[in-house]
């Protein structure tokens, strides 16, 4: 027997995370590799579960709203606004409509911010350090404006059952207009410095890929859905709020790679802007409160609220027995469902690109582990 004949190869076990700055969070993935190839990858969450949903059967309907703060940090006033829907939606609440302009112009705002966020992570994990600048030089601009209004950078317990904590604060109106022109120059400067790059280019285009059938049949929601081609958004498809007054396009992507989930977030700035253009000028006066219980206590039922979410469909199913606890609240969370097709997504790529195709899905683990 020669000495090439008795050599026998095997494939190798990765470790990448918990503790990886590529991650996003302390998420965990066992690569098993074939070289430079992933053959397979073992996710492993839980590392940040906190029990938020058998939490919030001790807590009375209000306080919950500073648990789902923490879920998906960076859309707090996104998950503020379906768990608001859902206890609503249980009592039969009418929201006043200025309350209704508001939550909308936010929570429009806070996807903004998180999809700055997500443009100048996904420039770090291929290598380019100024696009991280660029992305959170826009972001803070809408923090400091979500800290004029609630009081919190990004914990922000303002959106009540039935409407608003206060109304806004009396310069809102000169700083958001201010806010939007920097918005518009500021996506214009960070797409033209990284959309097109030769090198992003080859590190993103066709890397990943996942077609519309499959990204279905995972249950894949938000940009992620959208970059395989499928035109679903629930501000279009299941209007909540007040979203069928505002005219917007739903950006799509065409192949489903990394380059798609990528641009399809940078678009959605775009479109999320002239929805706040059109709510300033429709916002009226009034109230921004309606007339309910400090002490809230929905009639006994169970109902589901979901909205469009920064990452996607995320929904809230509550059972009442009618007392001011929930008898029991679930979380739907885009980004855990998102992560089922990482396997599917990862599978013969490059190790090199496992962080660019686990950054494309843009997962928040707060939110994943709950």
């Amino acid at each position: 027997m020669t000495n090439q004949q008795s050599l026998n190869s095997v494939d190798m076990l990765l470790n990448m995370g918990p503790q990886h700055p590529s991650t996003h969070g302390v998420f965990r993935m066992v690569l098993q590799i074939d070289g430079e190839r992933v053959i397979d990858v073992d996710p492993y969450i839980g590392y940040l579960h906190r029990g938020s949903e058998k939490l919030s059967e001790g807590e009375q309907y209000a306080q919950i709203v500073t648990l789902f703060d923490r879920l998906d940090y960076l859309a707090n006033f996104n998950n503020e606004l379906v768990f608001c829907m859902a206890v609503e939606k249980l009592m039969e609440v009418e929201i006043p409509e200025r309350a209704e302009y508001i939550r909308v112009i936010l929570c429009e705002l806070n996807r903004i911010a998180s999809h700055f966020l997500f443009y100048g992570t996904m420039g770090m994990d291929a290598g380019a350090s100024t696009p991280i600048l660029y992305g959170f030089r826009d972001r803070e601009k809408i923090q400091s404006v979500f800290e004029s209004v609630s009081g919190a950078r990004m914990m922000h317990n303002y959106f009540r059952i039935g409407g608003v904590k206060e109304d806004l604060p009396t310069d809102f109106f000169e700083k958001i207009y201010w806010l939007i022109d920097e918005i518009k120059k500021g996506v214009d400067q960070a797409d033209s410095l990284l959309s097109f790059n030769e090198i992003f280019l080859n590190r993103t285009r066709n890397i990943g890929l996942i077609n519309a059938e499959d990204a279905i049949d995972y249950g894949l929601t938000g940009p992620n859905l959208r970059a395989s081609g499928v035109s679903y958004d629930l501000r279009k498809n299941d209007p909540y709020s007040i979203y069928e007054r505002f005219d917007f396009d739903i950006p799509v992507g065409d192949r489903g790679d990394v380059w798609d989930r990528y641009f399809v977030r940078v678009q959605e700035i775009r479109e999320s802007v002239k929805i706040i253009e059109q709510a300033l000028k429709q916002i009226p006066d009034g109230e921004i409160t309606a007339n309910v219980r400090r002490i809230a206590r929905p009639p006994e039922g169970d109902i589901f609220a979901h909205a469009e979410n920064p990452r996607g469909d995320f929904g809230v199913y509550l059972v009442s027995d009618g007392s001011d606890k929930p008898y029991r609240l679930k979380i739907r969370p885009p980004s855990f469902c998102n992560l089922m097709a990482l396997r599917h997504m990862m599978r013969n790529a490059y190790v090199s690109d496992a962080v660019m195709i686990l950054g494309s899905i843009d997962i928040v683990l707060g939110e994943v582990d709950r």
